[in-house]
């Protein structure tokens, strides 16, 4: 299977941020939309980025405006080139293109610097000495005002020399601080005179050991958007409190332009960490095998595992933008994604935990090729020929020596009909003499039922999938389930530990899968559905030429349908 060309969204539902926009523009306010979507580059990407994306990318290309990628990265000490390349793979992944608008908040710190030196001239900003535990210590609480710094009436000279000293590496790191002069009572406890500056020893990823000062991210961040002329800074609700911050800072100096910010609520989905400082903790203990592995929310572990970006775009249009905080179920992320594969996967059969199927008058030697249907909605993907020989693997829950009421598959006595091929009947069993347990299924066929179609019209309950034991290919499967056993994130309690919490069925390693001989070939990352199992995707580290490896993207079982039947109907 080919791995298809990702397309940009689809216009998105009317939301109150798309209504803002249109209004501006109907306006005359703005003639274009900019923005931009601008991730710090201290970690991978996780579905909740994937709906900034969608919404900034997606606003801009509805109204034939542009949107930026910008890199926020003013911290060197815990941002990498990694994080740079992945977050720009996982863009275009997504069906995204910055094409030339590509920026980096480093590419402004001279001017950002220069912006401070004109906030100290206009007595706005100074420098302070106090170390970062006491300045934390006398901004207060949320009900008492906060204590001025001693260092706060210093003049602009003094602080112009120190700030430039600063800048210069004169001092150790953590001895001084550029701070805004606003407001020590201020009931936002963000404009109780913040860090705008702080000194960092440390090599950054572009800009090498030039610089020894960073601008905190609060101060670079409505900075970098006024110098790209972004018109609507579109952000996630924790920033809101942030805002008037912003707001002061590009009013209090020469800020080109004035973005305005609007807030929306974030994706917080069930059984779902979305923590960045979490996800690098499991990364960082080795809970999981790294930002790629699939059980984690990020963009490149939900591409290893199989996802779609047509899927994800989908959801993110699904859950819509909203101003009110909710968990979202992923239940109908995954009922999102399985609508989509099931319209491009072509099927396949896989036998997980495999047991031996002997039919004994079967011709011993002869091999007939069956035809199979790649796709049962799609005849465009032609069929598939298939083996069939004497002896075969089924699923060992396929059988039951003895079957429990409801259980229709095969049992001692009974007929099934073999997917594409033959009824057979189970005419007796071969166990381990040390065990009991069942080795090997004695079964008859009937070969009048060639197709699965019983010429004299007899009724079986079941059909059973198969692989030819000649010819079938060993695999290892990897099931998937939810890495975090807790439904609800927010649950834990305040200073529990999140790793209490994991799931430790959360992978499932089947080395003996056996599949049918066509999958050898199968390139790393193609999907299918493997008949009566689920989806699947050949892992892309993992998997080679006659040695696949196949994660499971989602079941087939379609819970999202029955959270909803459970809902009660309107008007009840």
């Amino acid at each position: 299977m080919t791995t298809e060309t990702p397309t940009p969204a689809q216009a998105a539902p009317a939301d109150f941020i798309r209504d803002i926009a249109e209004a501006d523009l109907k306006s005359g306010k703005h003639a274009k939309i900019v923005t931009r979507f601008p991730p710090e580059p201290n970690g991978y990407l996780h579905i909740g980025h994937a709906k900034s994306i969608c919404l900034n990318f997606g606003l801009a290309q509805e109204h034939g405006g542009v949107c930026h990628l910008r890199f926020d990265d003013t911290n060197p000490v815990v941002e990498e080139v990694e994080y740079v390349e992945s977050i720009m793979k996982d863009v275009r992944w997504l069906g995204f293109d910055w094409k030339d608008k590509l920026f980096y908040a480093s590419d402004y710190f001279e001017r950002l610097y220069g912006y401070a030196v004109e906030l100290i001239k206009r007595g706005s900003a100074y420098v302070c000495d106090l170390p970062v535990d006491e300045v934390r210590r006398d901004r207060g609480d949320f009900n008492r005002p906060g204590k001025e710094s001693p260092f706060r009436n210093r003049s602009v000279d003094e602080n112009l020399d120190l700030f430039g000293r600063m800048r210069a590496g004169a001092f150790p790191d953590g001895t001084k601080t550029l701070r805004a002069k606003i407001d020590m009572s201020s009931p936002n406890m963000n404009m109780r005179d913040p860090v705008l500056y702080r000194i960092k020893k440390a090599s950054h990823h572009r800009t090498g050991d030039a610089w020894c000062v960073y601008p905190m991210y609060d101060y670079a961040h409505p900075l970098s958007d006024a110098f790209e002329g972004i018109t609507h800074s579109i952000c996630t609700l924790e920033f809101e409190d942030h805002r008037p911050l912003y707001d002061w800072i590009l009013e209090a100096g020469p800020a080109p332009c004035r973005p305005r910010q609007i807030e929306f609520a974030r994706l917080n989905l069930t059984h779902t960490l979305m923590s960045k400082r979490t996800l690098r903790e499991l990364v960082e203990k080795g809970l999981v095998s790294g930002w790629d592995d699939p059980r984690m929310p990020t963009l490149s572990g939900m591409r290893r595992r199989g996802y779609s970006p047509e899927a994800i775009r989908a959801f993110c249009g699904r859950i819509g933008v909203t101003k009110s905080p909710s968990l979202s179920e992923v239940a109908l992320l995954e009922d999102t994604l399985r609508d989509d594969l099931n319209r491009r996967c072509p099927r396949a059969m896989a036998v997980l935990k495999p047991v031996k199927v002997v039919i004994e008058n079967y011709p011993e030697g002869q091999v007939e090729e069956l035809d199979a249907v790649n796709h049962p909605e799609d005849p465009s993907q032609g069929t598939r020929k298939v083996p069939f020989c004497r002896e075969l693997y089924i699923e060992a829950e396929d059988f039951r020596e003895e079957p429990p009421p409801k259980f229709f598959r095969l049992a001692p006595d009974r007929e099934v009909r073999l997917r594409y091929a033959y009824f057979v009947k189970c005419v007796g069993v071969v166990k381990d003499p040390k065990t009991g347990v069942v080795t090997e299924i004695r079964c008859t066929y009937d070969p009048a039922s060639r197709g699965g179609n019983s010429p004299d019209g007899r009724k079986v309950k079941a059909t059973i999938h198969w692989v030819s034991a000649r010819h079938a290919l060993k695999a290892e499967v990897r099931l998937y389930d939810h890495l975090l056993a807790l439904a609800d994130p927010s649950a834990i309690p305040e200073g529990g530990d999140f790793r209490d919490h994991l799931n430790p069925k959360s992978l499932e390693t089947l080395p003996g899968a056996m599949v049918e001989p066509a999958l050898a070939s199968a390139a790393a990352g193609s999907r299918f559905q493997f008949e009566r199992q689920g989806y699947f995707c050949a892992d892309a580290e993992d998997s080679k030429p006659g040695a696949p490896v196949f994660n499971r993207t989602v079941t087939l079982r379609d819970t999202w349908a029955k959270i909803e039947k459970a809902q009660p109907k309107k008007g009840s």
